[in-house]
């Protein structure tokens, strides 16, 4: 039989989240359409996973993004679960940041969620099976200072998410919401790293290993929000 199919979004460097999630499900035995803006990066990944294809695409472009699924459905066949994990961010007070940044987090954020499952939906409802996953974060949760424009978006996201769920899961389609809580362990976080105890970052490679247990669950117990972080992270 022909490999179900995975797509990906915000498939960044070798090691970080978005790539190891479509490493873990490659050699989990799909097929996986990574999305992301920068082509090189992508082209790298994909001659070092099997059955891994690079799309670059910037998902705040909603046309070049419903563009891109339409040509993942045709060149590998309809994604049978999607992996929304791109994301914009920007830090600053309510009255010194652009509006037009809230604008433009929110279409990477939420926006190209929604135009995400309306391209992939139909085909999931169709096969009664499916699922759609997505890469939250503790803003979701409460504003904080300087992260008003951010936190606001991924309040929306969460929000869209379960609104999916509620809509969607009778009909077989598991939509799950992962709330990220704590650094990331990266190149960009190694100061943070060596000045913490062993495990206290985020492991990548661990967040991917919950995306794919979330898809494997059985549907008598589907976990909706799912919250991730380490042992010594406060909360």
């Amino acid at each position: 039989m022909d490999k179900p199919v995975c797509l990906v979004t915000g498939v960044g460097p070798e090691h970080g989240t978005g790539a190891e999630i479509a490493r873990r499900f490659c050699e989990g035995g799909y097929k996986v359409a990574m999305l992301a803006r920068d082509a090189d990066r992508l082209a790298s990944l994909e001659a070092k996973y099997e059955d891994a294809r690079a799309y670059p695409c910037d998902v705040a472009d909603i046309d070049a993004l419903v563009d891109t699924v339409a040509r993942v459905r045709e060149e590998m066949g309809a994604p049978s679960v999607v992996v929304h994990n791109a994301l914009r961010s920007v830090r600053g007070g309510i009255l010194e940041l652009d509006p037009v940044d809230l604008e433009r987090n929110f279409r990477v954020n939420t926006t190209a969620l929604l135009h995400l499952a309306r391209e992939t939906l139909p085909s999931m409802l169709e096969a009664g099976k499916g699922a759609i996953l997505v890469t939250g974060n503790t803003s979701a949760t409460r504003g904080k200072t300087n992260w008003g424009f951010f936190a606001s978006t991924k309040a929306a996201q969460r929000i869209l998410a379960e609104s999916m769920a509620r809509e969607f899961g009778p009909q077989g389609i598991h939509v799950a919401h992962v709330i990220v809580d704590g650094f990331i362990l990266s190149e960009r976080h190694a100061k943070v790293a060596a000045e913490r105890p062993e495990d206290a970052l985020l492991e990548p490679d661990e967040i991917a290993a919950e995306y794919v247990h979330l898809y494997q669950q059985h549907r008598s117990a589907w976990t909706q929000e799912l919250d991730l972080r380490p042992w010594t992270e406060k909360f």
